[in-house]
Order: C-alpha cells, then structure tokens, then sequence
C-alpha cells in the first residue's frame, strides 16, 4: 500500500514550535511600544464603566502600526471587566473590509445585541430601531469598533446614524472606534457629519528597527525552538521592515517565511540566507496587500503614475542629469481624471489629488519632490517607489481593467 500524501505532515517541526505566533494574524497578549496609545485608549473608554458615554475615538497610522492589535486588545479587556463586574458595556470589533455598508455594520450590531434572532431580510430602519431599542431598555454603553473605516461605502451615513442615534436616547450610548490608514478620513466626511462627530484622535506612528528587534524577540521566543533563530536573523528582518515602512507584519512575515524555507530545506537554523530570499516573495505580498486596502480613488491616482511609467520611453532630464520613470504631477493628475471618468467615477478636485498622492508617499508607494529651479510652473516630480509592473497588474487586477 502507498504512503498517505500526508503521511509526513505528522512529524514535529525542528523549526517551529508554534506557527501561529509569528504569524501577522497572531494578537500578542503585550504589545511593546504601544503602552502610551493604550493607556490614551483606556482613559476614553473608562468611563462607560460609570454610565457615561465616551467620546468618538479615530485611530490613525500606517499598516503594521499595531492599530487594530492594540483596539482588539483593548476591547478584549474592556468586555471582560465589564462582564465581571456586571457593567451594561458592550463592544462590537468590525472589519469594514467585509461589513462594508451602513446595512450590514448596522444588521452586525443588532445581532450582537440579539443572538438568538435571525434579523436578515429586515430593512435597515428596522435595525436601526432595535438597535436603540436595546441600548435604551438595558442602558448599555457600547463600543462599535470600526476596522478599515474608510472601506465603508456609505460612510456618511452610518457616522451620521451611529452618532445620531444618542440624540434619541435617555439612557445607554452609542460610541465609534474608527480605525483607518488614511490620516485625512474625516476630512472626507460631509460637514454635517463631521461636526456630529468631537472625537479624539490617535496617531500610531511606524515602529524603528530597534522596536522591531524587540517585537520580533518575543515572537521568536514563543514561535521557534530553541536557539533555531540565529540573532542576525531577527537583526536583518527588523532592519529590513524599518527601512520599508515600520510595519511590523513585514517583519513577522519575513521571519515566517524564513523559518518555512529553513524547514523545507531540511536546516534546523535560521540565518540571513534564508530571511535574504524570504525578502522578495514577502515584498510582493505587503505590496498586494497594501494596495488592496487603498480607497478606490487612490488606487486610481496610483493606477494613473503606474500606467504612464509603464508607457514613457527612454529619460526625463531634470535640469543635468537624467532619470528615468520622473512625472510631473500635473500629467498624472490629467491621466487620473481621464481614467476616472472612463469608470464614470467623479474626479477629486486636485487639492484631494495632492492629499492622495502624500499619502501615497508616506506608504513608499511613490517618491516625490518639488521640481526646483529650471522647470516652469509650481509642481512636483514624482516616481513610482515600487517595481512598475508588479505594481500595475496588481492595480488591473483590483480595478477590474
């Protein structure tokens, strides 16, 4: 009889000694370096403890900041003290990128508040009202928290209704926990909503390489066997995600990945080698991924710079030297309103152009820089920061081209 495909499956890893905890969807019970924007979080939520609403909350930063560790963290807490000490707190974990409309977010709500109910079907002024229903009739304060908040196709008007809804209540409240990578998010919002809003903002800055040396010690520790990972190792992969971004996933993935190929290869150690060739397959994936979690408009803003570097030949002189792949903003921004149009999308004017194209830099998407003596006019040269057509499949593939 032949050996079962996954006879070998059963072995015990000489590398890995729990997979799942250098994983990026793995929530570390500590998390280093996050204690300030932590006790700032727990200070705004302490007071639904005493019956009091706490005010809106936005977490701001890039991806791999530690936004959505430290929310979950938070929460986590905030549910089970409240549950011990019989407090009517609620909190409500939402990933926008799969609830992304005020219906669904709203419906996700009301069935956290009625499990035993099935509420599909029901239109969304139904829910709405048995939403404040329950949060009338128990007086419970509750936390919605709100992942990727700006993947929400509606989003003025689920602020809007979330915030609004405290106005028809006597007791209990209704709090939002926005989290997003986009910095601006609520300058987007309409004036009516944002001014519904007062929140407090927090911003979670990218980590440096020293952090990321310490996270990457704690994960390893659990993660690896003994004396697996050479410190080299965890030394590169923290040095290579700090120079990227500060994410660290990128570097939690690249130790994951190098510790895989190590296993492949038959070695029982970890070295730079393998975090080296660990380096390009985890790029593309970050990129994939940091891509897909851009608003529909910067993705066409980025699709626009991909699709003229793809096309232009040969340099661009800038004043004596040569460079090639250099645009000027102002043929981007042409190229941008032209593809938007051809999706019947509405255009942003070009203030919101230049806002896309800083936030685009600060995630290494794009380098710029103004243009200096020797070209007229007031504009910027800006280059793609990622390999063209890599990036430009990518963005074909989330646009539907």
């Amino acid at each position: 009889m032949s050996q079962n495909l996954f006879e070998s499956s059963g072995k015990e890893s000489k590398v890995f000694k729990n997979r799942d905890i250098i994983t990026p969807h793995y929530t570390p019970k500590k998390l280093p370096f996050r204690e300030k924007q932590i006790e700032e979080i727990t200070s705004t939520l302490r007071v639904a403890l005493k019956g009091s609403k706490p005010n809106n909350l936005f977490l701001y930063g890039k991806t791999g900041t530690g936004k959505t560790a430290t929310t979950k963290l938070v929460l986590g807490e905030l549910v089970e003290f409240a549950e011990r000490e019989k407090k009517p707190v609620m909190a409500i974990y939402t990933n926008c990128r799969n609830y992304n409309s005020k219906y669904k977010v709203l419906a996700k709500i009301v069935q956290k508040f009625y499990p035993e109910k099935d509420f599909i079907g029901y239109s969304g002024s139904f829910i709405y009202e048995k939403m404040t229903e329950f949060a009338q009739e128990r007086e419970m304060q509750t936390i919605v928290g709100l992942d990727e908040i700006d993947k929400v196709k509606d989003v003025d008007e689920l602020v809007y209704a979330l915030t609004r809804a405290n106005d028809e209540l006597k007791h209990g409240g209704i709090s939002i926990m926005g989290i997003s990578n986009q910095l601006t998010f609520k300058e987007r919002l309409d004036p009516r909503t944002k001014s519904s809003l007062c929140g407090e903002e927090l911003v979670f800055p990218p980590y440096n390489a020293k952090e990321l040396t310490e996270i990457l010690k704690g994960r390893v520790e659990k993660a690896f066997r003994k004396n697996v990972v050479e410190s080299s190792a965890i030394n590169l992969a923290a040095a290579f995600a700090a120079k990227e971004s500060g994410d660290a996933r990128t570097a939690v993935m690249l130790l994951l990945r190098a510790g895989e190929l190590a296993e492949k290869g038959g070695k029982e150690k970890v070295s730079d080698t393998e975090v080296k060739k660990a380096k390009k397959s985890v790029e593309q994936e970050i990129t994939t991924e940091m891509v897909s979690s851009l608003p529909g408009q910067q993705k066409l803003v980025l699709y626009a710079i991909a699709l003229l570097t793809s096309q232009r030949k040969g340099v661009r002189k800038l004043g004596k030297s040569e460079e090639k792949g250099v645009l000027f903003s102002g043929e981007a921004f042409d190229e941008y309103r032209r593809l938007a149009l051809s999706l019947k999308e509405s255009p942003v004017s070009a203030r919101w152009f230049r806002q896309y194209l800083d936030e685009l830099e600060m995630c290494g998407l794009i380098f710029s820089t103004p243009s200096g003596k020797g070209i007229r006019g007031n504009t910027r040269l800006i280059k793609l920061g990622i390999e063209t057509e890599k990036i430009k499949g990518t963005l074909e593939k989330e646009l539907g081209f």
